[in-house]
């Protein structure tokens, strides 16, 4: 595609820029996706039930809950000592869905490559 071709995105400030990077650098951890992918499966679950599927310690689970709370991914709410998380910004998943896609056709094309190579051999 030609830089013509390309849509145009809105010229951010360098303090919009920082918010853009903070949000993805959230998102870089692989355990705060797999809190994600699980609370968006099952629903809400509390800490115990994340730190059980997870098999890590429950400061750790608390540790990245707290990041995506902090990153507004998440909502808490706390009946008694246990305390509930659940997705609040469904819009994370808009931008996994475009990252896994963007992966599965590099990954498809890369395999062609590899099929035609082994093809000619």
């Amino acid at each position: 595609m030609t830089m013509a071709g390309r849509r145009k995105h809105l010229e951010m400030s360098p303090e919009a820029l920082e918010l853009v990077a903070s949000r993805f650098r959230v998102m870089a951890e692989p355990v705060r996706l797999r809190i994600l992918q699980m609370l968006e499966s099952e629903g809400e679950l509390s800490i115990g039930e994340l730190t059980e599927s997870l098999g890590l310690s429950q400061p750790n689970v608390s540790k990245h809950v707290k990041i995506l709370i902090e990153a507004g991914l998440v909502a808490r709410r706390q009946e008694g000592n246990t305390v509930y998380c659940t997705v609040c910004d469904e819009s994370v998943f808009k931008i996994c869905d475009v990252v896994c896609s963007s992966l599965r056709d590099r990954l498809t094309a890369q395999s062609a490559v590899l099929e035609r190579t082994r093809a000619r051999r």
